[in-house]
C-alpha cells in the first residue's frame, strides 16, 4: 500500500443512494485521481518530504515552457492542468513518473475534503453575514442598508474587521470527516455522504485519515 496521504480530484456532482436498510442517502460523486508523481522532495536537499503531483491531463499547447519542461523531465507524454505538493513520510517509496489510483491507497472510512466554495460575487451584509433587514412598509427607509458603522467622537472612524458589504464565496474551505458511502477504484470514482464546497468541475483535495 502506498503510504500517500491525499490525492487530487473533481467534483463531478451530487446524487443519492440507498443504504442497505433502504435509506436514500445524498452524496456527492468525486473523481479522485489519476494523479502522476512529477516530483520527489527530499527533508535533506528541500527541507521537508513531499511529492508533487499532477492531475487532469493537458495537451502541450495549453501549457507554458516553463511548466513543459518540468514536466517533460518526468517523460510525460502530456502535462497537467493542476499540480499540488502532498506531504509523505517516505519520499523514495514513490517514482518519478508513477500513477496513483485508487486501487493504491487504503481509503478509510473517514476523508478530509478541501475545496473552494462557489464565487457570489458582490452581495451585501443581509446575504453576506445574516445581518437582519429593516422594516418592509411603505413609510420605511432602511429594508436591507447596512446602518450605522462608525462611532461617535472617539475614535470617530469606522474600526478594522467590520461586517460590510463586499465579495462573497471564493474562498478555500475544509470540510472535516466526511463518510465515505461507495469507493470504485476502476471508475476512480469516491461516493461522499453530504454536499462539498464548489461548482461542478472544481478541483478538490481529498485527505486520507
Amino acid at each position: 500500500m502506498s503510504n500517500i496521504s491525499g490525492m487530487m480530484g473533481r467534483k463531478v456532482g451530487m446524487t443519492q443512494v440507498f443504504s442497505d436498510e433502504g435509506q436514500m442517502v445524498p452524496v456527492t460523486v468525486l473523481e479522485v485521481g489519476p494523479c502522476t508523481v512529477l516530483q520527489k522532495k527530499i527533508a535533506d536537499r528541500d527541507g521537508y518530504n513531499a511529492v508533487q503531483l499532477g492531475f487532469c491531463k493537458r495537451p502541450w499547447s495549453r501549457i507554458n515552457l516553463p511548466q513543459q519542461g518540468h514536466m517533460k523531465k518526468a517523460g510525460l507524454a502530456s502535462g497537467f492542468r493542476h499540480v499540488r505538493e502532498i506531504r509523505v513520510d517516505d519520499p523514495d517509496a514513490f517514482e518519478v513518473g508513477q500513477v496513483i489510483t485508487l486501487k493504491d491507497v487504503e481509503v478509510r472510512q473517514l476523508v478530509d475534503v478541501v475545496g473552494t466554495t462557489k464565487g457570489r460575487g458582490f452581495a451585501g451584509t443581509v446575504k453576506r453575514h445574516g445581518f437582519s433587514r429593516g422594516p418592509m412598509g411603505h413609510g420605511s427607509k432602511h429594508h436591507r442598508a447596512v446602518g450605522s458603522t462608525g462611532m461617535s467622537a472617539t475614535p470617530s472612524r469606522v474600526i478594522k474587521g467590520k461586517k460590510m458589504p463586499g465579495r462573497m464565496g471564493g474562498d478555500r474551505c475544509t470540510i472535516k470527516n466526511y463518510l465515505v458511502i461507495d469507493v470504485r477504484p476502476e471508475e476512480n470514482i469516491i461516493l461522499v455522504k453530504g454536499g462539498v464546497p464548489g461548482a461542478v468541475n472544481q478541483m478538490v483535495h481529498v485527505r486520507f485519515k
